[in-house]
């Protein structure tokens, strides 16, 4: 009897202890998030800035982990892309077509079901989808789009308040502290995520000059005159030539140029520079104001008034600033990367960096996002997740922004829900240098905001490995591409007759996926 009650006891022993395992090596999962990072912008992606604006601590990630060259959103504007990290699903499905729409917090999404499983949940920094987050044991977001300089922040007993500094570090004071004070007898979801470079493109004080008196490698198309294209891309409104602000994007204020009239718009927001105390002005003035001094001479004396020449200062002004901006990103997320060596979390802690889209620094003439071109419909992914991740890879898997919510969940040892449209991507990560045999070979695209401040028409299309083909449903237009021989999607060859085969079968594939995703 007494060697029947040790067994017994050995047994349940045995089946407490595999129960608690799983508990126990659920990884945390760190999620860095920021808004309008352009991929040329990343120095691990090889793009044209890699030498000139290095990225250290996000090369870290891609270094210890893996990088995805083909990762992309599903509508390339803000408050939507978010949506469909919440919830794995289309903007038509979630609710959250445009930057217009309020997103229902009480729908499904997936921090809900980490947080019931006994995660505990953070979201600081941007949220952009109105309303109060739900699912969260803790949050602290900006109000709307926020601000660079003494931000507000609305906190959970929904009183806003201002404090005083630059807005990424204050997130990521905020991120660390949270960690600090954290239930840490329960696995961690944070996610920290970042206005910037969010337009318009206001850098750190210490980050001033950063890249003055720089020469940027300028993009073949940077002149595009749009031909061979859907007519509606010649209508666009944001370009750096014809629709940067002067004032807003180019940091050269109205006082600055009184009685000299500079070619293009000028809204009067110094948005940024309103908010600063007169410490911040005079270290913001004493940086900007020779340069702009020697800009509006240059202008006077005839050096910059040509159209191409003055573009070309228009895009140097805007990179500067722009890569500038990253640098407090790319600084946070070493400062996240070494809060988990020193309190020994990185090797069971999921660590993602990805943005909302990309961005347009110069191709085709514009910055922004919208299109479905390469530059914005392309987001960063990098991951690092130890003994899972085979360190410094590069998989060619196509993903998309709607599997963030089941990858989380598959990794947290959760089921996924039926309606969830995205997949997991553990497959991939499971074997990052083979693609899985039953992996997606195609994606659906959908930009829902006709008009509005840049004039960008609705739009949809598929992706493949190799081609792209768009609809303008307003006009009834075509744009098919080879993205192989034309990678910066300058011809559209739609119409040959060459190409009937191939148009015909992305028509079908294009269809197959709509009815897939209930379009």
């Amino acid at each position: 009897m007494r060697a029947m009650l040790f067994l017994i006891s050995v047994l349940l022993l045995g089946v407490l202890a595999s129960a608690a395992q799983p508990e126990g090596s659920r990884p945390n999962i760190l999620f860095v998030f920021s808004d309008d990072h352009a991929l040329e912008a990343i120095s691990a992606y090889r793009g044209r800035f890699k030498d000139i604006a290095p990225t250290p601590h996000l090369d870290r990630i891609a270094r210890e982990g893996a990088i995805f060259n083909n990762s992309f959103c599903a509508n390339s504007i803000c408050g939507p892309s978010r949506a469909c990290i919440l919830t794995g699903k289309h903007s038509h499905i979630n609710g959250f077509r445009t930057n217009r729409d309020h997103f229902n917090g009480n729908q499904w999404s997936f921090q809900k079901d980490l947080r019931q499983a006994g995660y505990t949940t953070a979201l600081i920094g941007k949220w952009h989808l109105h309303g109060q987050p739900q699912g969260f044991d803790h949050w602290e977001i900006f109000p709307g789009q926020g601000n660079y300089y003494n931000p507000d922040f609305i906190t959970m007993d929904a009183m806003r308040h201002r404090e005083q500094g630059y807005c990424t570090d204050l997130v990521t004071d905020k991120a660390v502290a949270w960690l600090d004070g954290r239930d840490k007898t329960k696995p961690f979801l944070l996610m920290c995520q970042h206005k910037a470079p969010h337009r318009t493109f206001a850098p750190a004080l210490r980050h001033l000059g950063a890249f003055d008196g720089v020469e940027f490698p300028e993009p073949s198309n940077l002149f595009d005159d749009y031909a061979t294209r859907s007519k509606t891309l010649v209508t666009n409104q944001m370009s750096i030539e014809n629709h940067f602000r002067w004032t807003y994007d180019l940091k050269v204020r109205p006082e600055e140029h009184e009685g000299i009239d500079l070619p293009g718009p000028d809204s009067g927001f110094a948005i940024e520079y309103n908010r600063m105390t007169p410490a911040q002005k005079k270290a913001w003035d004493a940086h900007y104001g020779p340069l702009n001094q020697q800009f509006i001479a240059d202008y006077q004396a005839g050096n910059k008034d040509d159209p191409k020449t003055l573009t070309r200062w228009k895009y140097a002004r805007y990179l500067q600033n722009y890569l500038a901006t990253i640098k407090s990103v790319d600084e946070s997320v070493g400062r996240l990367l070494d809060y988990l060596d020193k309190h020994d979390l990185a090797n069971n802690t999921l660590v993602i960096y990805s943005s909302d889209q990309g961005f347009y620094l110069g191709e085709h003439g514009w910055y922004d996002k919208r299109w479905m071109f390469e530059e914005s419909f392309k987001m960063p992914f990098l991951i690092r997740w130890p003994g899972v991740v085979t360190p410094n890879t590069r998989p060619e898997a196509m993903i998309q922004n709607i599997d963030y919510a089941p990858t989380f969940l598959e990794a947290a040892g959760l089921s996924i829900p039926t309606a969830v449209q995205g997949r997991s991507l553990l497959p991939v990560l499971r074997d990052t240098t083979t693609m899985p045999a039953d992996w997606r070979e195609s994606l659906y695209y959908h930009y829902y905001e006709a008009g509005g401040e840049h004039n960008v028409p609705i739009h949809y299309g598929v992706r493949t490995q190799r081609y792209k083909l768009i609809h303008f449903p307003a006009t009834d237009q075509w744009n098919l591409f080879d993205l192989e021989a034309d990678p910066h999607e300058m011809l559209n060859i739609y119409e040959r007759s060459e190409n009937r085969g191939r148009r015909d079968e992305l028509k079908r594939e294009l269809d197959r996926l709509r009815k897939q995703y209930q379009l």
